[in-house]
């Protein structure tokens, strides 16, 4: 699953019979029943046009709203705004994150992790970035964390428009999707999550550093918060509240070496 997790980021596009091929070629003897049982439970797909399983399960009983972003032009901060789920591999077992994220600026607002897929951490995170504004268009998945009415209801209280990506449109939310692909190659690929208080505190860690001093190429060499146009440190939003003030075992002690190539992106 490890191994699978790491091909995926590289090439989200490699379906069973290619990532099959691309674990025996590693000396891995496993055939593709196993992967696509692996794949499913990991909640992980090739890239092409249809529906996402996994961690995007609707729920037929949900309202589900129209996509409202197809030919708009982002041209400011709080114009619109995202969430997406991913999940968090750790020494044994997963972990779930979930993050909003300012479209413009590519700023993380808030974020919250969970051990399960209920709705709860969603909200959580949701309210969290809204205490920092107030986006015009917030845009999800048509996952049954996000169509709920706990979530939904939030948004609608105080005029905000609805926005979910379309069946089988797999680019409808493509900067959370990158911003799951800098998370894992930057910071949890470098990481064995011991538990998950370690996890929780080292991604607050990485956060920090991706908000306020990551430059990205396509901000002009900017960083999200120079953008985004807050303050330099932290913002409330983003320091979970269990996160610990120091690591039981040290920090230094789940770095490891990268096993795999990765590209200049």
């Amino acid at each position: 699953m490890r191994l699978i997790d790491e091909q995926y980021i590289q090439t989200p596009f490699y379906g069973i019979d290619k990532m099959t091929e691309c674990l025996r070629r590693i000396g891995h003897h496993i055939n593709h029943k196993r992967v696509r049982r692996l794949m499913r439970q990991m909640g992980l797909e090739a890239v092409y046009p249809h529906r996402k399983r996994g961690l995007s399960i609707p729920d037929k009983e949900h309202k589900i709203y129209p996509y409202l972003l197809r030919g708009v032009q982002i041209t400011r901060p709080d114009q619109v705004w995202s969430a997406d789920i991913t999940y968090i591999r750790m020494y044994r077992g997963w972990l779930y994150l979930v993050a909003v994220i300012d479209w413009f600026s590519r700023y993380v607002l808030s974020w919250e992790v969970s051990v399960t897929l209920e709705s709860e951490f969603c909200v959580s995170a949701l309210e969290q970035a809204l205490s920092l504004g107030t986006p015009h268009i917030f845009n999800t998945d048509q996952g049954s964390q996000f169509t709920s009415i706990d979530f939904t209801k939030v948004l609608l209280n105080i005029g905000v428009q609805i926005s979910m990506d379309g069946k089988g449109r797999v680019f409808d939310n493509i900067f959370s999707e990158r911003l799951w692909r800098t998370v894992k190659v930057e910071e949890v690929y470098l990481r064995d999550y011991q538990t998950v208080a370690e996890a929780t505190y080292s991604l607050g860690r990485y956060f920090e550093f991706y908000n306020n001093q990551r430059l990205h190429q396509a901000l002009g060499y900017c960083t999200p918060a120079e953008v985004y146009g807050v303050a330099v440190g932290t913002p409330v939003a983003l320091r979970a509240p269990s996160v610990p003030t120091a690591l039981t075992h040290g920090d230094g002690s789940t770095l490891k070496t990268l096993s795999f190539c990765l590209d200049n992106g």
